[in-house]
């Protein structure tokens, strides 16, 4: 179960930054995943769960997660085109000499915070 280090190093990024930034909780972390990264949610969220109560600044935190699904382009022929896991051949041409493009990321795009002032 990989969500479990994801997660860890997820919050130990965010609790950093937050105290950097003078926070008094974090409510809010926004992630992107992309579909390419095998995370099953259940678990991504169970260890959200468990892990963010480690620290009294993420205690009640919640976590939002927007999924990325894969989209390559041909290498041979130009054609871009969205698929799963596993389809990667080109359905222009049936290559499989393909690049993905979008579908693997695994991003924290924005925390909310709140501080004392």
């Amino acid at each position: 179960m990989h969500e479990i280090g994801i997660v860890s190093g997820i919050l130990k990024t965010v609790i950093d930054t937050a105290r950097e930034a003078g926070a008094s909780r974090v409510v809010r972390v926004l992630l992107r995943i992309g579909d390419m990264c095998e995370v099953v949610p259940e678990s991504l969220d169970f260890a959200w769960e468990v892990f963010r109560e480690d620290d009294p600044l993420t205690l009640e935190a919640a976590l939002e997660v927007e999924e990325v699904h894969p989209r390559s382009r041909c290498l041979v022929c130009g054609e871009v085109f969205a698929h799963d896991r596993f389809h990667m051949r080109c359905p222009a041409c049936g290559s499989g000499d393909t690049h993905l493009e979008c579908g693997r990321e695994l991003d924290i795009v924005s925390m909310e915070i709140e501080t004392d002032d």
